[in-house]
């Protein structure tokens, strides 16, 4: 069974962790004009960095789920958060288009380290009844990442500029000093770790099919949250007219109904299922784009900016439950964190494909049929799969 002991500072460090994580992502995504202005390139070229940071999380979830594994889950989760937290400030500082790109890439390997390792972490501890619930918590960590770089941008960025956004994203590296105090070792990895890298290695390579579809339902998981979301400050600014201060309420408020959607949907999974929850997410904001993307006016514009995010988020607050649910015990730091990320990377291109079809049409319509695209594929993928609701981790497992 679960670890039910100590899963509140289990919680709120993963959660924190994330969130942390998402506000460091996200400023970028909403100073994006500002810093090609600065660098003298286009918003396509910055959206390219966008791409690059998403591109290179698997390679963070690869090393840090792997130590997570062997060694346990705290010590690369306090790991994890100063390295990124570090390279968030030197973002801050780059001189350069292509340094900015680099730093861009490692924060890349930074994120995709956290979630992977946070999630297994906080599942492990949480009761098996409250799992979905606490999943929507934990996932939301997302969308009050993005609600906090809202902010930060409508209080930072008009004063000082972009650059010291930035040194506000090193902020996480003292949440690994909570983590060293407060947090206790899952003891499901206790009971049920590999003594040895070959150990841990044949056990990964023998669910080598539960990796492929993990990292296909992650693919378009991660299609329909940054499908709708990197590119929409700048939809709001290039078809809109937004000022910063407008794209920065506008967002914020929209990620007020992603917290909600993932409470909400993580919540109904422990009671009608993950994929049930899931597609009822999909089919909601699929309904939901014509408004989202064509509003005739700013009311329903903002009406279906937090309408679509409570959908979105809806979905993914059910993921963290969901696909530690279906790891085997002995690979639950790595395999889910780093299908994630591979889905990630799978997905990477959309926000720039975005922006070059956008230059050609309007943002509005290259959401929308974005969107409607992703929407589908995550529907269908979600319904080809297992599920393994409120499953006893630490169990002996049936399959």
């Amino acid at each position: 069974m679960g670890d039910e002991s100590g899963h509140r500072a289990a919680l709120v460090a993963s959660f924190l962790g994330w969130a942390l994580d998402a506000f460091d992502f996200f400023l970028v995504v909403f100073a994006l004009t500002a810093i090609a202005q600065e660098f003298h390139t286009s918003d396509a070229a910055i959206a390219l960095s966008i791409t690059v940071t998403l591109a290179f999380r698997p390679v963070g979830a690869l090393l840090f789920g792997l130590l997570a594994d062997r060694y346990g889950r705290r010590l690369p989760l306090m790991i994890d958060l100063v390295f990124y937290s570090i390279v968030e400030v030197l973002s801050g500082l780059a001189p350069s288009y292509r340094s900015f790109l680099v730093l861009r890439a490692l924060f890349g390997i930074g994120m995709g380290g956290e979630w992977g390792v946070g999630a297994s972490l906080a599942m492990e501890k949480a009761p098996a009844r409250l799992r979905g619930v606490l999943s929507g918590l934990l996932q939301e960590g997302y969308a009050a990442g993005y609600l906090l770089a809202a902010l930060c941008y409508f209080v930072v960025f008009p004063r000082f500029g972009w650059r010291p956004m930035f040194f506000v994203g090193g902020l996480p590296a003292l949440l690994a000093l909570y983590v060293r105090v407060h947090v206790r070792e899952s003891e499901v990895w206790e009971r049920t770790r590999h003594q040895s890298w070959g150990e841990l290695g044949r056990a990964i390579a023998a669910n080598w099919r539960l990796f492929a579809y993990l990292t296909l339902l992650m693919a378009t998981l991660n299609a329909v949250s940054h499908g709708t979301q990197d590119m929409y400050p700048t939809f709001l600014q290039r078809d809109w007219g937004f000022t910063p201060a407008g794209r920065a309420a506008l967002t914020a408020l929209s990620m007020v109904g992603a917290i909600v959607g993932g409470v909400v949907f993580g919540l109904g999974s422990d009671h009608v299922g993950r994929r049930r929850a899931m597609i009822a997410a999909f089919v909601g904001g699929l309904a939901l784009v014509p408004l989202w993307a064509f509003a005739p006016s700013l009311a329903l514009l903002v009406c279906g900016a937090v309408a679509m995010q409570f959908m979105v988020q809806g979905a993914w607050g059910v993921i963290p439950a969901h696909i530690t649910e279906l790891s085997p015990d002995g690979v639950r730091g790595f395999l889910p964190g780093f299908a994630y990320q591979c889905g990630v990377l799978l997905a990477s291109l959309i926000v720039y494909l975005e922006a070059l079809f956008a230059a050609r049409t309007s943002y509005a319509t290259s959401m929308a049929m974005t969107a409607a695209t992703v929407f589908v594929l995550a529907v269908v993928m979600t319904a080809l799969g297992p599920e393994r609701r409120a499953v006893a981790f630490g169990a002996p497992r049936s399959e």
